[in-house]
């Protein structure tokens, strides 16, 4: 397989808009199939089309509803495997789950491993993957994976609205090597918040490491799900005199009262990308702008078909 002729695209329900935008970008059709569900709930998927020997690429986000959007994947790769596909490649925009990726108190699971696994029993041969949110997570699998960053398409936006006297900002401690590669490229001033996380989704800005007095202020996360902590660290910021504040992240969870919390937040734009698709309330935010990553996934896809290096994917 040496040509973009033999790839084949297929989707599941979870972001069918971001598949069609890489069929575009490859100039091929969206694999043939139907997705459907029986009265009680179970997912029913049959191919419509010959796909022995293919190259196979199942879009597939396991966004809410995770676990729903997450057993359809397995369906659809055990469906391939099944009818004789050469190469079965699981595209996981964003890898639900990923939080829970170490046993840091008693008794819980570590289901990030878990669905690494589920993933691989099913019969995938590969995932290419964006902005995990633990990068170890790689090492979860037994099959390759492509680790894509969207801060290429991300620090391209603000190369060409380039915000003044900027400071990229850290929500955490854990997101200060994120924060500096950011910094670095934006040619920008580096801050961190230290935070106190008391329980899951709820947390707690303790101070801000840097100063920031007369600054743009843009926050870095690789995610967004309550937008507690995005809303409490602008607020910080804000009480730590900076002039204006931004905010950026990859994956676009915003459950709950996300939405309305970054409406009233001291956040004046929230840019994003299309690894999910915006909840219905999302969409109606004036200050949320979306970058597609549909071109990066569509350049890896082509990479690993024609067996080249992403590397440059990477840049």
């Amino acid at each position: 397989m040496s040509t973009t002729g033999g790839i084949k695209i297929f989707s599941g329900n979870a972001n069918r808009a971001l598949t069609e935008e890489i069929c575009n970008y490859l100039s091929c059709d969206p694999g043939s199939a139907t997705t459907t569900r029986f009265s009680d709930g179970e997912f029913s998927f049959q191919i419509s089309e010959n796909v022995r020997g293919g190259d196979i690429f199942i879009v597939q986000p396991t966004c809410p509803p995770t676990d729903a959007h997450l057993m359809e994947l397995l369906v659809m790769i055990d469906a391939f495997r099944r009818s004789s596909a050469e190469r079965v490649t699981a595209v996981i925009p964003y890898y639900g789950y990923a939080r829970s990726d170490k046993k840091d108190r008693p008794r819980v699971p570590v289901a990030a491993k878990l669905v690494a696994n589920l993933i691989t029993t099913a019969g995938a041969d590969r995932v290419l993957t964006i902005d995990l949110h633990a990068a170890q997570i790689q090492g979860f699998f037994d099959i390759p994976v492509d680790h894509l960053y969207a801060a290429p398409v991300i620090i391209g936006h603000y190369q060409t609205n380039p915000l003044p006297n900027l400071t990229v900002v850290a929500p955490d401690t854990g997101g200060a090597e994120r924060a500096r590669a950011y910094a670095k490229r934006l040619n920008a001033e580096l801050a961190l918040c230290d935070k106190r996380r008391e329980k899951a989704n709820v947390a707690e800005v303790m101070n801000v490491v840097g100063d920031v007095r007369g600054r743009n202020c843009l926050i870095i996360d690789d995610m967004c799900d309550t937008g507690g902590s995005l809303t409490k660290v602008a607020r910080a910021l804000r009480e730590a005199g900076a002039d204006s504040i931004h905010a950026c992240f990859t994956h676009p969870v915003l459950s709950g009262r996300a939405c309305d919390q970054l409406a009233k937040s001291e956040i004046e734009q929230v840019v994003t990308t299309n690894t999910i698709p915006l909840r219905d309330k999302a969409c109606r935010l004036e200050n949320i702008k979306v970058l597609s990553i549909g071109p990066l996934l569509a350049k890896a896809i082509k990479s690993i078909h024609e067996e080249t290096s992403v590397s440059s994917l990477f840049v």
